[in-house]
């Protein structure tokens, strides 16, 4: 398995809270800028699209 090409969200501050996302053969890979080295989430592509828009229509957020 090829090394992963991750990328931090333009939307993310300096530091330490962020979250990684890299594409990795039909899946989405992701992990905290924390320990880039520990748990990696992996999910599809439409289930993590359809988890941004919820957070994107959820009142009150921001």
């Amino acid at each position: 398995m090829s090394a992963l090409a991750w990328q931090k969200s333009s939307y993310c501050a300096q530091g330490n809270s962020c979250i990684h996302i890299a594409a990795d053969q039909g899946s989405v890979a992701l992990t905290e800028s924390g320990d880039p080295s520990g748990a990696i989430l992996r999910t599809s592509p439409a289930a993590l699209a359809a988890l941004i828009r919820t957070v994107k229509e959820t009142p009150g957020r921001g």
